[in-house]
């Protein structure tokens, strides 16, 4: 087997996180990941939030030809999820999704999709964040909701 995300991420093991330091390593964090599989892309990254692309193509299509609503969810909880290991030392805990919900608000074929995740709330224990999926040659809003992470020890299985 390969290298395991935990190894992946041991450049994390601190609490001192920079956009230089998420982008030298995003290739590597996405190999042999979803986020690989679907060519998702890190645009944006800092203490407030996240931003990825995707293209849209037929690997996110639903057998009507639209933009799947699984692959929606894929992008956000990714975002989230991402963005709750800023600033957090991966040695000691790490984020692990609980909850997401979403509304799909309208239909996209091709194209650049783009997600945002915002936090909304981050304690010791628990990070919110909402996220928004727009259409990026349109500018239209695609799907809109809110992912939950809770932290737990590192050392957990």
């Amino acid at each position: 087997m390969g290298v395991t995300m935990r190894e992946k991420l041991k450049v994390f093991a601190t609490d001192h996180h920079s956009k230089q330091l998420w982008t030298n390593h995003f290739e590597e964090i996405r190999a042999g990941t979803a986020l690989a599989t679907h060519d998702v892309r890190l645009q944006d990254i800092n203490t407030d939030g996240i931003v990825m692309r995707m293209e849209i193509g037929d690997h996110a299509r639903q057998p009507y030809g639209m933009l799947h609503g699984g692959v929606s969810m894929l992008l956000a909880e990714s975002a989230a999820s991402l963005h709750a290991c800023w600033g957090v030392n991966l040695g000691e805990r790490i984020p692990v999704g609980t909850e997401i919900n979403g509304s799909h608000l309208r239909p996209a074929r091709e194209g650049t999709v783009e997600v945002e995740a915002v936090v909304i709330r981050r304690s010791n224990t628990l990070i919110h964040h909402r996220f928004e999926i727009t259409h990026l040659e349109t500018g239209k809003l695609l799907s809109t909701g809110r992912v939950t992470n809770m932290y737990r020890p590192a050392n957990m299985q």
